[in-house]
This record gives C-alpha cells, structure tokens and sequence, in this order.
C-alpha cells in the first residue's frame, strides 16, 4: 500500500469583504479567495495527494449568500479525492450555521467530508484516520484536542488531527481567537501530524504541528503566507517532510521608508517602480523632502496607482521643506510669500503639519504653473 501524502491548507475565509479599500480593488480581492480554492484543488490533483485537509475558517462568517456557499463547493471540482474541512472560530459549527445551511442546500460534493462534531473520521483504505476538533462555538477557552491523548486507533494508519485556535505559549498574543491548544498535544496524543488553522502565515511549531497559512495573503504581514502545505510521512513514527507550495495571486507589501536626502527619494522610486498588477501595496513615509522630491513621489504614486491592484499611502510623517532656491523660484512675495511662510512653520511646529504640508505643495504646484516656459512672471 502507498503511504499518504497530503495538502494542508487553512483560513480560506471565503466571502469576506475588504471594506478598506475601494470597490474597484475590494472585489478582485474578495475574488481572488475563490480562485486560490480552484488552484489547491489544481494541487491536490497534480501531486496525486490521498485527502486535502482544511484546518478551519473555510467561511468568513456565517452569513455568507447561499450563492457564496455554492461556489465555494464548486471551487473544489478539480480534486475528486476526499476533502476534509474543519469548521473555525469564524465558521463554527453551531445549532444553526453556515454548515448545516449548506447540506440543505445539498451543495455538499460527496467526496467533502464536513468535521462537524469532535471524533475520528476512518480512511483506512487511505491509510489513514482523521482525529477532527472542530470548533462549535467561537471562542472556547479548554483544549479541543484534549481527548486526541486517549483516542484509540486502528494499528498501522497514521494519525492526523486537525484543529484551529492558539498553540499555548507561541502564538497567544498574535492568533485571532483564543481556542487553546497544547503545544506537545502531537506528541502526547502520538500524532504522526497536526494540522492547524487560525494563524494567516506559514509557521512551523515542531517537526509534526504545522500552521500552513491562508492560501490567499489578506493583510500586510511578512509571514509566509499565500500557500499551501504539501506533507509526507513515510511510514507511521516517521517524521514528516513538510514543503511549502505557492497558491496565491496577490502579493501584498508594506514599504515604510524615511526620507531625508535626494538619494533616499531615488531608492524609494526605484523601489516603486518593480511593483506590478498583482501587487497590494502599503505605503508609509517619514522624514522630509524639498519641492522636487515631492513632485517626483506624487508622480510616481499617481502612476503606482494605476499599475498595481491596489496602493494605500500614508504620507503623514512626510515634511514638505522648500529650499530657499524652491522658494525663489515660485517668485512669491507679498500676501503668498506669507502664506508659504507659515505653513512652513506650522510644518515644523506640527500643528497640523499634515495638512499644512499638503496645502504647501497645492499652493506651490500652482505657483509653478503660473511660471511660463522661458522663465519669468505672467
């Protein structure tokens, strides 16, 4: 008989909504969750794996459209072998939930096995049994993989748990629920792999307890994420050769740069000038910079825009300081050379400087445009 292999995956958190950006950016987004799902499917079938397992928030909430739950049933077609989902803190499997809506709906593929109550699911044909925690209500605060310790087994198939929540003492501060979980729990219920869900990157806790992240990034978070992963187990006791496989469209990125000479201005652009369509950019900026530098970033986040799925900036920590020869140049005198005065000084104060700063840079883009070509007054 051949030794399972599987594809981990978790927190596909189908149907949610990215109300911080735009709607021309928060639908592909929202969109692009579906199409990760049809990619592991894809996966699952090309590296001939004997189940999927899917450790929890498969829905981002229980109110998802009866149209949302059929297409994410349908996402699944292109791998026929036994998927297993786990309901999450986002999905739980209440009295009334988004599971038990689904089997009225019969949307439910026969070859999708919902872990809708604590237990072993028996594939021993597969050479393996599933000891499934799921969670029933959103947040717990007792194990649920507990009872994984005493479970009893058939000899020779490999035990593989499947839970979401916190591994205790690791993850507690940085995990969306509280759903505890043991950090030995692998060891001591003699597991020869945990699969689990909630945290959003890749993150390895020892050599058989694996978060595999969301299959599709969702925030700004250098964690690995935006994969799958793909387990093998030579035989039950072996350890496990876990390896990551990429699922994801987007890439999102969070660039924080100060600026402080022309050289700074350069790298940044530079920088800038590599992100592509699939890109979801976070931008932040610091320090100061004189007229020029301004005119260039304003030009080269208008063209960002454009060009990658989504771009958001924060340039509030960014001072807008003229050089004399800038000041000169406007050739303002008088009421505006005032003007230009204080809202430099305001800038330097920090009172308001934010908006002081972007009225100085309207203010002078109009002096600028006021210039003709050959220099001089109008």
């Amino acid at each position: 008989m051949t030794l399972p292999r599987f594809l981990h995956t978790a927190d596909w958190q189908i149907g949610r909504h990215y109300g911080q950006f735009d709607p021309d950016d928060a639908v592909p987004l929202a969109e692009a969750r579906f199409a990760a799902v049809e990619r592991l499917a894809m996966l699952a079938s090309e590296h001939r794996v004997d189940a999927v397992l899917v450790a929890g928030d498969v829905f981002d909430a229980q109110t998802v459209s009866d149209r949302t739950v059929r297409r994410l049933f349908n996402a699944l077609a292109a791998y026929a072998g036994p998927w297993i989902l786990l309901p999450g803190n986002h999905d739980a499997a209440l009295a009334e939930s988004v599971w038990s809506r689904a089997l009225r709906l019969a949307a439910v593929p026969a070859n999708v096995h919902l872990a809708l109550e604590p237990g072993v699911l028996d594939f021993a044909e597969r050479g393996f049994v599933a000891l499934a925690a799921p969670l029933t209500q959103r947040h717990t605060y007792s194990d649920l993989t507990a009872w994984f310790d005493s479970a009893e087994t058939a000899p020779g198939l490999l035990r593989i748990g499947l839970a979401h929540g916190s591994v205790q003492g690791i993850l507690a501060e940085d995990i969306d629920s509280a759903n505890p979980i043991a950090a030995e729990r692998a060891a001591r219920a003699r597991l020869d792999y945990l699969a689990l869900g909630d945290w959003h990157g890749t993150r390895r806790i020892d050599a058989r307890t694996w978060y595999s992240g969301t299959p599709e990034p969702d925030r700004f978070k250098a964690n690995e994420s935006g994969q799958a992963l793909r387990v093998e187990i030579d035989a039950p006791g072996a350890e496990p050769q876990v390896s990551a496989l990429a699922s994801s469209r987007y890439r999102w990125r969070s660039l924080s740069e100060i600026l402080n000479v022309e050289s700074d201005v350069d790298r940044l652009l530079e920088n800038l000038a590599q992100a592509g369509p699939d890109d979801v950019l976070e931008l932040t900026l610091q320090g100061r910079t004189d007229l020029a530098g301004h005119r260039r970033l304003a030009q080269a986040v208008g063209e960002l825009q454009a060009r990658v799925r989504s771009v958001r900036s924060d340039l509030s920590g960014l001072r807008l300081l003229p050089t004399e020869d800038d000041i000169a140049a406007l050739q303002a005198d008088g009421y505006l050379g005032a003007v230009i005065a204080e809202l430099r000084e305001q800038q330097q104060q920090g009172e308001r400087a934010d908006v002081a700063r972007d009225a100085l840079a309207l203010l002078a883009g109009f002096l600028a445009e006021r210039q003709p070509a050959g220099g001089g007054t109008r």
